[in-house]
């Protein structure tokens, strides 16, 4: 399979040295007035270039044959043309102002564009689409450079996970029309509250390192910048609908009534999507909607979207001891013995540990073992066109999310709840089994804005921002006790609050001083209020008030070698705060922990051609106190983590396509990357026999790779579309070795690993039906057994080291069948 991807890298760096033979040149203009900046693109394959400063455009390299030529124009109408050539061809445009304003513009203003000098991927609603079989965003993304996906259920549906560049998903900004989507304490991005949100979803650019300026978070590995649906230009309604391995359903209803008058679109979505999982019990119930009503004026628009999820997902996050997972029987016992006083193991969780599924084991077995959360989401957006050279942006917002997640607990201390010991026959019980619910009840709320200027050809000015608010409520209940104590099942044995408040403001530049060369500068202020108050909930005090004020420059060039290629390079500066649990596991004794800062240095090299598409990138990554494991956990098994001063990730990523003949085409990506932290010390707790904490020992490593950071990651399809309608598509992905913690100890360690993915999609209609569309999609065809997560902690004792491993298994071969009508 290696021989296989090299070939087809090979293959798609083949064009390179071909010569085609052919150009298609012209003007695009509005009566006469030329139009910089328009997008001219040839339909069969999506490529093409955007006019210059005197809205010229030249297309090279076509062979002879039928195209059809298409142009576009933020605030303008479309236009195709069907052509035929078999010499050079001059073809001009005249464009007519638009009775509407575009949705994109919605978004231009924290987009990359070829002259910020940036690294990104666009993905279109097409993309998504063919991918989109029921499982979270983050496995529709799995085929992009540098992504690594995983699932604690095995199977893509339920709690999911994204890194990029290594960088876990609290590092990655997320925004959906502009809006932020992380949540603002722990920064992270919970996909499971926004069940089957692909298919309201438009568009997606992913930017790789700190990317342009956004709202919300800082960007260390990456931003997903999500645009939501636009309106059909018709009435339409859908039915979609797959079924699959592990019990997985998903039934999804679309209705639109396209543009009314040229003015008014209602779009709406109603979805469901269930899964027994690949782990044991590790089932999900998921439910969504997505409503949207838009107004569309010829210089204005205003568009309403209320979004919501709702989720009931079994929980599966502890995942599978090292020794169940290789199935050894001594190690296991072992393992049973060391964590028989901590976790006070029934004999049903003995058994359930010993006599599972060694893959598919689930140390819960608790029947409500639930986590439960409801997200809804509502966003008013408005843009307007004051003149050819002055527009505006903005949106208000407000999210609603409150849930819980439901645990049985053995042999707990009552005293831990702050409840008195319970009374029995006139003794007193100071343990008890019980079943306590840990609540988040949260509201984040804001602004957003942005005005672009462009008064001349050769500059583009925009100035926007945000203010946010978030208003949090941690807070847990006991709502059964073996042996009752005092309480009701009201009260709260812990209250805690987070309240941050988060204010940005920007401002972005293109300059064109000639015609090849563009410079792009962005500068950005942000400043975070962060209060902690209240008991955390080991019924810890809490009580931290931070204040950052975070400068974020940016600056780049972008330098044209024709209309099909450039070249450019940019240095990009980071700042992030650390979120809740750097406070609330705080250890005793030791300071605050400090901002995030980086600085990003990209270089790349673009082309695009009629048959194919080549980008290559490099990067360095130079972080100053970046947040890390430090090996060690406190008493609840929460790790703690510290800044360490110097860490960096120094990278290579290609992506490109080549289209080898109509019926095949090959898509390939690779992100190869050496990802290190200067001088990291390791901590380790020592107990004596007693299991008491006596010190803590420290051992230091001169330059360790930075955990959950493979050197390689390979991605490459090839397509095969022997009819019209139909395709079929072979994908590889190959993800090096990942250390798990910061040691770069084999011993705790993800394996490598290659999968094998298939995808068959067939497109026909039948009379009263617009399309229909069967699809299959293919996981892991080859039934490679693999881990793409996991955890690892060690202990001293006097008797030796014990280090615990975890994993989190993916599922083997399992099959998706989807069946989606239009109408």
């Amino acid at each position: 399979m290696k021989k296989l991807m090299i070939a087809a890298f090979a293959v798609l760096f083949m064009p390179l040295f071909l010569k085609a033979q052919f150009t298609i040149s012209g003007t695009v203009a509005e009566n006469g007035k030329s139009l910089p900046g328009a997008s001219v693109r040839l339909k069969s394959n999506g490529n093409g270039v955007a006019t210059d400063a005197n809205g010229k455009y030249q297309i090279n390299n076509l062979k002879a044959g039928k195209y059809i030529v298409s142009v576009s124009f933020i605030g303008y109408q479309s236009i195709e043309k069907t052509i035929s050539i078999d010499k050079d061809q001059t073809l001009d445009f005249d464009l007519k102002q638009s009775a509407f304003l575009a949705d994109e513009v919605v978004v231009r203003a924290t987009r990359a564009t070829e002259k910020s000098a940036t690294t990104y991927k666009n993905l279109s609603k097409e993309d998504i689409a063919q991918n989109n079989f029921g499982q979270d965003l983050p496995f529709i993304l799995n085929n992009t450079p540098g992504v690594v996906v995983t699932s604690d259920a095995g199977a893509g549906v339920g709690y999911t996970g994204i890194r990029i560049r290594g960088s876990d998903a609290s590092r990655v900004n997320v925004t959906i029309n502009g809006i932020p989507y992380n949540d603002s304490e722990s920064q992270g991005i919970f996909w499971v509250n926004m069940p089957d949100f692909a298919s309201s979803v438009d568009n997606i650019q992913i930017q790789r390192g700190v990317g342009t300026s956004t709202n919300g978070g800082g960007a260390f590995g990456g931003s997903l910048n999500i645009q939501t649906s636009a309106p059909a230009q018709h009435a339409y309604a859908e039915v979609n609908n797959t079924y699959g391995s592990f019990n997985t359903l998903k039934n999804t209803v679309k209705i639109g009534t396209g543009l009314i008058d040229n003015k008014w679109s209602f779009d709406g979505r109603l979805s469901r999507v269930t899964s027994d999982g690949f782990v044991d019990r590790a089932a999900s119930k998921l439910k969504s909607y997505f409503l949207s009503g838009a107004y569309y004026g010829k210089t204005d628009l205003l568009r309403i979207n209320v979004f919501s999820g709702t989720e009931q997902t079994y929980q599966a996050w502890n995942g599978v001891p090292e020794a169940k997972l290789r199935g050894d029987l001594e190690g296991l016992k072992k393992h049973y013995e060391n964590n028989l006083d901590y976790l006070y193991y029934t004999k049903a969780d003995s058994l359930n540990l010993f006599n599972s599924n060694n893959r598919k084991y689930n140390q819960f077995t608790y029947k409500d073992q639930n986590d439960n959360y409801a997200q809804n989401h509502y966003q008013a957006l408005y843009a307007k066109q004051f003149s050819e050279k002055f527009s505006f942006n903005g949106a208000l917002h407000y999210t609603d999310g409150k849930g819980y997640y439901e645990e049985y607990k053995n042999k707990q201390k009552l005293s831990k709840y702050a409840l008195p010991p319970a009374n029995v026959g006139g003794v007193d019980v100071t343990k008890t089994d019980l079943i306590r619910r840990r609540w988040l009840d949260n509201d984040f709320y804001g602004l957003t804005y942005a005005f672009n200027y462009i008064p001349s050809s050769d500059l583009n000015i925009t100035l926007g921002g945000a203010y946010n608010q978030y208003r949090g409520k941690h807070f847990g209940q006991v709502i059964w006790a073996q042996y009752a104590s005092t309480a009701t099942n009201d009260y709260h044995y812990y209250d805690g609050k987070g309240n941050k408040d988060d204010f940005n403001s920007y401002v972005k530049v293109n300059y064109s001083p000639a015609s090849q060369l563009s410079l792009f500068a962005d500068l950005q202020y942000r400043n975070v209020n962060y209060d902690i108050t209240g008991l955390d909930k080991n019924r810890n005090t809490l009580d931290f008030h931070n204040k950052y004020n975070f400068f974020n420059p940016k600056v780049g060039a972008t330098y044209f070698i024709n209309d099909q290629s450039n070249l450019y390079a940019s240095f990009s500066v980071g700042n992030k705060e650390p979120n809740r649990d750097d406070f609330t596991n705080l250890k005793a004794g030791l300071p605050v922990p400090k901002s995030e800062h980086l600085n990003n240095i990209e270089a790349g090299y673009r082309i695009t051609q009629k048959d194919f598409n080549i980008g290559i990138n490099a990067y360095g990554m130079f972080y100053k106190d970046q947040l890390i494991f430090t090996g060690e956990v406190n008493d609840g098994g929460d790790p703690y983590r510290q800044n360490v001063d110097k860490s960096s990730r120094l990278g290579i990523e290609l992506d490109g396509s080549y289209t080898i003949s109509p019926k095949f085409i090959i898509n390939a990506n690779a992100a190869l990357s050496r990802n290190k932290i200067k001088n990291y010390v390791d901590y380790v707790s020592v107990y004596d026999e007693n299991y008491e904490l006596i010190k803590v020992q420290a051992t230091n490593y001169a330059s360790p790779d930075i955990s959950f950071s493979p050197n390689t990651v390979l991605f490459g399809e090839l397509v095969y579309k022997p009819l019209s309608g139909f395709a079929i598509a072979l994908q590889e992905k190959y993800v090096s070795k990942q250390f798990m913690d910061n040691t770069q100890n084999d011993t705790r360690k993800l394996d490598a690993y290659w999968v094998s993915n298939a995808r068959i999609g067939y497109d026909f209609s039948l009379k009263g039906i617009k399309n229909i569309n069967i699809g299959l999609l293919a996981n892991n065809i080859l039934n490679r057994k693999y881990e793409s997560n996991g955890y690892t902690y060690s202990s001293i004792y006097p008797w030796g080291t014990v280090t615990e491993n975890f994993y989190f298994p993916q599922a083997g071969t399992n099959f998706l069948l989807s069946l989606n009508l239009k109408f």
